[in-house]
């Protein structure tokens, strides 16, 4: 029955577009208060390696050891999605990375560090891909993607925000403090799943779930699958080893930046979060292989401003590789999204898996290359790392030919 002189049924056909709003800034704060701390680590590494006495390898990768777990976890969790309740599974572990994200501030040695680092990563991925795959079930392809361009703008207001918090607040307060307050964050998303996402209506699954092993194979079989896979490993392998070693260059005597400044330093975020939203539109616009290509330019040309002697033009290149690396990850995200015809979340979890692998392998290597050669030659790896992903794309576009973007 319908009222066309009641205001109601106007109200009502608003709810829908309000109701995608509304999600995609949920989801957007849920993924910032789950990876808030996922880098944060990364502007205290000088206060860290004092603490623990190490190597600047070892602490590069005893700080990114997050990424292990997170790999690990993306797989573990396809494996056995289907039998946990979404809403449940992403605030129990949000609520469960409170716990070794409090312990850190109390870790005796170098090794429970690193251990501690990894099983965040374990819960780190769990929520995230738990609210990925609540999202491919319970709204439209299209306000998917847009809760999945909100969940990468979180993203990425986290790498800006943890990094500032953590340094400001372990300078005033201490290294414990910092580790306390970002275990807080942690239960406030954890409270923020309870109140939002059980308001949100269930979509209909358009057929029955096949075994994720299945899917895999099928999805390693793909030669545009496994370049994205690629591209994704090669794009945080440059990311982790730009942004964890610039730290040791950044409050060196070259540049000789204070603690309190570093977290200031990664304002250089800022214009990331302008420029990550559009990287779906671009690939729409001139095809995938041109907006990843564009992207890796961009990051590459920061690389030479990197390893100069003055601040402000090391400032702009962290801008420019940030934008870069930020832009040609959308980009792989979305594709990977769109290349798997099938069992999108198993080809998620495989995307998340090799980026994730990706972040660890850069921090064990370029941390080598940065301690044995220094940091001209380890933004030098850099650079080949991001002339690797460029070839790669090519093999995107080629099989991308049938499809839109």
């Amino acid at each position: 029955m319908s009222y066309p002189n009641s205001p109601v049924p106007a109200g009502m056909r608003m709810q829908p577009a309000h109701a995608a709003h509304m999600r995609s800034v949920v989801v957007g704060v849920i993924g910032f208060l789950t990876l808030v701390d996922l880098f944060a680590a990364q502007a205290i590494l000088p206060s860290l390696l004092t603490r623990y006495q190490v190597s600047r390898a070892a602490i590069g990768f005893a700080v990114n050891a997050s990424t292990i777990g997170m790999a690990v976890s993306c797989l573990a969790v396809a494996l056995v999605s289907r039998h946990i309740n979404r809403r449940t599974g992403i605030w129990v572990s949000l609520a469960l990375l409170a716990v070794p994200t409090s312990l850190l501030a109390v870790a005796p040695d170098l090794a429970s560090f690193t251990a501690l680092r990894l099983t965040q990563g374990v819960f780190m991925a769990a929520a995230f891909t738990l609210t990925m795959a609540y999202l491919a079930e319970h709204c439209s392809a299209e306000d998917t993607a847009r809760a999945l361009a909100a969940y990468i703008t979180g993203v990425v207001a986290s790498n800006l925000v943890g990094r500032f918090v953590a340094a400001a607040v372990a300078d005033m307060y201490g290294l414990s403090a910092s580790f306390y307050l970002f275990a807080m964050l942690n239960l406030s998303g954890a409270a923020l799943v309870l109140v939002s996402l059980d308001r949100m209506a269930v979509m209909a699954s358009p057929g029955a779930p096949r075994s994720p092993l299945a899917a895999w194979g099928q999805h390693l079989g793909s030669p545009a699958l496994r370049a994205a896979f690629g591209i994704g490993f090669l794009i945080l392998f440059a990311f982790i080893g730009i942004f964890t070693y610039v730290n040791f260059e950044l409050s060196g005597p070259r540049l000789g930046v204070g603690q309190m400044m570093l977290g200031v330093v990664y304002l250089v975020f800022l214009p990331s979060m302008l420029t990550t939203p559009l990287a779906g539109r671009t690939a729409v616009r001139v095809g995938t292989r041109r907006a990843v290509w564009a992207g890796l330019a961009v990051a590459a040309a920061g690389l030479p401003l990197i390893v100069s002697a003055s601040l402000w033009a090391v400032l702009g290149g962290m801008v420019l590789v940030g934008v870069g690396t930020f832009f040609a990850q959308a980009v792989a995200t979305g594709f990977v999204g769109r290349a798997a015809s099938s069992d999108r979340a198993a080809a998620s979890g495989l995307y998340l898996a090799s980026y994730y692998l990706g972040g660890i392998a850069g921090a064990a290597v370029l941390g080598q290359v940065y301690d044995r050669l220094g940091w001209t030659a380890c933004v030098a790896a850099v650079g080949v790392s991001l002339l690797a992903a460029a070839l790669l794309a090519v093999r995107m576009q080629l099989t991308e030919a049938a499809q839109p973007g």
